[in-house]
């Protein structure tokens, strides 16, 4: 068994361990708290300032307090008889109002906090805080290791009081009021998921834990130490078999993963899996791959079922509706993908949201996003949940409607009725152009959403090829070569097929809107309650592409395999950079009314500095996501740009601009310190940056 090394920054007494399932930070609600424990959480957030040391007299303080007077919820046991039906709700764990416990904030995936200190007035005031580096560190005094690259995608997360993160070779525990170190777990073989970690809040006689994924390794720390948790697995790792690059979903004392299935042409099953957070056991596996016998086994033809790879659940992250007991779970595109000759039919549950029982893993639900795909253009990201109000929604549904959204590559936003898979505005099947590929069985027509409108550009004529009056005649000439170089541009809309180039076709090849990056991607949907809107930020690349005979002896499993030009996308160089070749805007940000279905406002997000100063607004490619909070402020980074950007979500006008040290690459967070100061962070490439009022 490979194993890492713990480093305790400071040679100090493991905090008191958690009982009860209930977090230093609060009991139920800090407002009806004991007396005493409001007293020890005053003079714990009083102390921000001060060092760790004294911090952790005031920490255990608290805890006593708060486990004395907290009533044990037999929220799972070591044996697993909770002695709760699945799927029925328990209480969750009272974080308090200013942490940020999980990647998107929440099991919804809504990306929102209540903290309001930061507002339209006086975001132009934020400033830098502290900074944390994600490089990796020699483990020998040499210096003659070659260290993992670092392009950082992670969230932090803080709970009571501690930010937890992935670096690019260790899992550290830091302060969130200065990025100081707490502890570190360093891996001695492979590397952290660079997406995040997650928290176990532990229950009675078991403490916190720091859950997360190193490849084929689910691995568990104590979160007071950073200590390996032995009784976890086999000395606190389980082998996942199949690797899984993010983050877990952890709810009561299930933990959820995915799969990063390996490409190939049999074997990388991509289900996913659910494990014991106190013993390491596995729980369940869903077969996203439906078979014999299971609902949807009869959308593949010939037994292509068998041994199919694909179809895997490779979110960030999860999203559950804890008061259902149903997680959603988003899956891919069949394995290969540009060519579906091998498999006949709609091929559930490939490029679906799937709802399960979370402690089950039994088949609730399904909503298939693409029939038959051949644009690997699964949803990237869970969807988000929210409630659209009874007496304000424009549907025909009676009483509140419990709704999701989920968006896809190939550019749209599905909204849902989360309990039944049913479209809340609409879907329509859509007929679409048909493969001329032999032997392909690409699907008639396509499930297009009634509203709200593509969040992407999915159509392109050569009308909306780039002119020398969008950006500049140096760049429109080489847009105009880069066309008539590729030959003969085939796009018929939203799904246009690949085409077939042959020895006698001549070059021809299929323009793809958007392109195989996508459209929206992994950052996933933001949800602002007080405006009932969903942030999304999409990008606008197209790509060519085409089919070609495979090589004779070669080990492709399908006798046409893709191809295209490199790079494949529909933009040329410039300088150092790359520009699209259709007119801007390149990457924008929508709020869409969810009561409605309706766009509220829609912008660029980002700039192309090059430009003259009236045509910089281009919007720029990213694939992350936005958060939101109280006082009505969003906070997104992901463009290509190198920005860290505030918008007011009513408008969507930038209130705020800080140019980053390196990409941000990842979906921000936010939380509130000891010192009762409201933060924002981001990882830029590798550094966490973390900003504040003065």
């Amino acid at each position: 068994m490979r194993v890492g090394r713990t480093v305790a920054i400071r040679n100090e007494s493991p905090v008191t361990e958690h009982r009860c399932g209930v977090s230093a930070a609060g009991v139920q609600s800090v407002s009806n708290a004991p007396t005493a424990l409001l007293g020890h959480m005053r003079a714990w957030r009083r102390a921000a300032g001060t060092p760790w040391a004294a911090r952790r007299g005031l920490l255990g303080g608290l805890l006593v307090v708060a486990l004395a007077g907290a009533a044990c919820s037999g929220e799972g046991s070591p044996t697993g008889e909770s002695g709760v039906a699945p799927g029925v709700s328990q209480a969750l764990p009272a974080y308090a109002a200013g942490d940020w416990p999980m990647y998107r904030g929440d099991l919804a995936g809504t990306g929102a906090s209540s903290l309001s200190q930061i507002t339209g007035a006086n975001v132009s005031e934020l400033q830098e805080s502290w900074r944390y580096s994600l490089v990796a560190e020699p483990m020998d005094e040499t210096g003659d290791v070659e260290l993992p690259r670092v392009n950082s995608q992670a969230t932090p997360i803080v709970v009571d009081g501690v930010m937890y993160v992935p670096a690019s070779d260790r899992v550290v525990a830091l302060e969130p009021e200065t990025g100081q170190e707490i502890w570190r777990y360093q891996l001695s073989d492979g590397a952290p998921s660079r997406r995040g970690v997650t928290y176990w809040p532990g229950e009675e006689g078991i403490p916190a834990r720091i859950i997360f994924t190193s490849s084929t390794r689910l691995i568990a720390l104590d979160a007071a130490s950073g200590a390996l948790v032995a009784s976890f697995g086999e000395g606190g790792e389980v082998d996942l078999g199949i690797p899984y690059n993010s983050v877990p979903l952890v709810y009561q004392h299930v933990v959820v993963v995915g799969a990063n299935t390996p490409r190939g042409t049999s074997g990388g099953v991509g289900n996913a899996r659910a494990f014991d957070a106190r013993t390491g056991d596995k729980l369940w596996e869903f077969s996203s791959v439906p078979q014999p016998g299971a609902v949807g086994h009869d959308t593949w033809v010939d037994e292509s079922w068998r041994d199919r790879t694909g179809v895997n659940a490779w979110p960030f992250y999860f999203t559950m509706d804890h008061q259902r007991g149903l997680l959603y779970l988003p899956l891919a595109s069949p394995i290969p993908g540009a060519y579906g000759g091998d498999r006949a039919g709609d091929n559930l549950f490939g490029n679906s949201v799937v709802a399960v029982d979370v402690q089950t893993g039994e088949y609730v639900w399904h909503f298939q996003t693409i029939h038959h795909d051949l644009w690997d253009a699964d949803p990237p990201a869970p969807p988000v949940l929210f409630d659209i109000p009874a007496a304000e929604s424009s549907t025909e549904n009676e009483g509140t409607i419990a709704a999701l959204a989920v968006t896809t590559k190939s550019g749209y936003l599905y909204i849902l009725n989360r309990e039944t898979g049913e479209p809340v505005f609409g879907v329509e099947e859509r007929p679409v152009a048909i493969s001329e590929v032999p032997g392909e069985h690409s699907s008639p027509t396509q499930p297009i959403p009634v509203k709200p409108p593509p969040m992407s550009r999915v159509t392109y004529d050569p009308a909306d090829l780039v002119t020398a009056a969008d950006t500049t005649a140096e760049h429109a000439a080489a847009c105009a070569a880069l066309v008539e170089d590729i030959g003969e541009v085939y796009h018929a809309g939203p799904f246009t097929p690949w085409v077939l180039r042959t020895a006698d076709s001549g070059p021809r090849s299929t323009l793809l809107f958007p392109g195989l990056v996508g459209g929206p991607n992994w950052g996933g949907v933001a949800f602002d309650a007080a405006s009932g809107y969903l942030l999304v930020f999409a990008r606008n690349v197209g790509s060519f592409g085409w089919l070609e005979e495979a090589d004779a002896g070669s080990d492709s499993p399908v006798p046409y395999v893709s191809r295209g030009p490199r790079p494949n996308s529909f933009d040329v160089p410039v300088g150092n950079d790359r520009w699209p070749c259709q007119k801007p805007p390149w990457g924008r940000l929508t709020a869409v009314d969810s009561v409605t279905g309706d766009i509220a406002w829609q912008r660029p997000l980002g700039i192309t500095e090059e430009l003259p100063a009236d045509r910089q607004e281009t919007g720029r490619q990213g694939r992350a996501g936005a958060i939101v909070t109280g006082s009505g402020m969003l906070f997104i980074a992901s463009t290509d740009d190198d920005r860290f950007r505030a918008l007011d979500i009513a408008t969507g006008e930038e209130l705020w601009v800080n140019e980053l040290s390196g990409r941000g690459n990842a979906n921000p967070m936010t939380y509130l310190g000891g010192d009762e100061k409201q933060y924002v962070v981001i990882a830029a490439t590798d550094t966490i940056v973390a900003y504040a009022l003065p």
